[in-house]
């Protein structure tokens, strides 16, 4: 990932704090047909494993062993001249577009324990019902029904070797014109402006 040096996000806390806030990642391997591409929810274990599943239908289930690449996502805007200041000085800005994004290198190991598999599914189902009215719990479920639920899926961990990040949000201008931007997200507010100018807001305050 083509990377400047003031783009560059290597604090493992913000690493994994985007993968957790934004959970739902693209994976990438090289198969036999060419690159395939797939797109699930994971969960971080420690800080070395990521674990998810798949139906067993997914070219994923005969991946084990297989070396991949996990794209997660975070805020990401069009950015336009007009915000900043220097723009109003000088005439000499352009648009561009900001963004966070965590690339993570591993290797994909298959599990087929359906005890793995079931607290897998309950940490994720408590993690992201929890808030709601009435949180949904695996529990709920007629136990015949979870136990073919579990006979259809498989899990995959994956073993972090690398990891690394890209936090492209206006670093290589001035205070003014960052915080310029902020403003100018929070009056836009489409859909993700707030969370974008609240991660640039937390940059700031990082510089502190």
């Amino acid at each position: 990932m083509y990377t400047p040096s003031y783009f560059n996000e290597a604090r493992i806390e913000a690493l994994h704090g985007l993968i957790h806030d934004f959970p739902f990642a693209t994976v990438v391997l090289h198969a036999d047909a060419g690159l395939v591409a797939n797109h699930l929810p994971f969960e971080l274990v420690g800080n070395n494993l990521l674990h998810g599943h798949v139906a067993r239908g997914n070219e994923l289930r005969h991946a084990d062993g297989a070396e991949v690449l996990l794209i997660f996502r975070g805020p990401d805007g069009y950015i336009s001249p007009n915000w900043y200041p220097s723009k109003h000085e000088t005439g000499r800005e352009v648009p561009t577009w900001n963004y966070a994004v965590v690339h993570v290198h591993g290797r994909l190991r298959v599990v087929e324990d359906a005890v793995w598999l079931r607290k897998l599914l309950e940490t994720l189902t408590d993690r992201h019902e929890a808030g709601l009215p009435a949180p949904w719990k695996v529990s709920d479920a007629p136990a015949d029904h979870i136990e073919k639920s579990l006979h259809g899926i498989v899990g995959l961990e994956i073993a972090i070797e690398r990891i690394e990040g890209k936090f492209k949000l206006s670093q290589n201008h001035p205070e003014a014109n960052r915080l310029g931007v902020i403003h100018g997200l929070r009056q836009r507010d489409g859909d993700g402006d707030a969370e974008l100018a609240d991660l640039m807001a937390e940059q700031e305050e990082s510089r502190s």
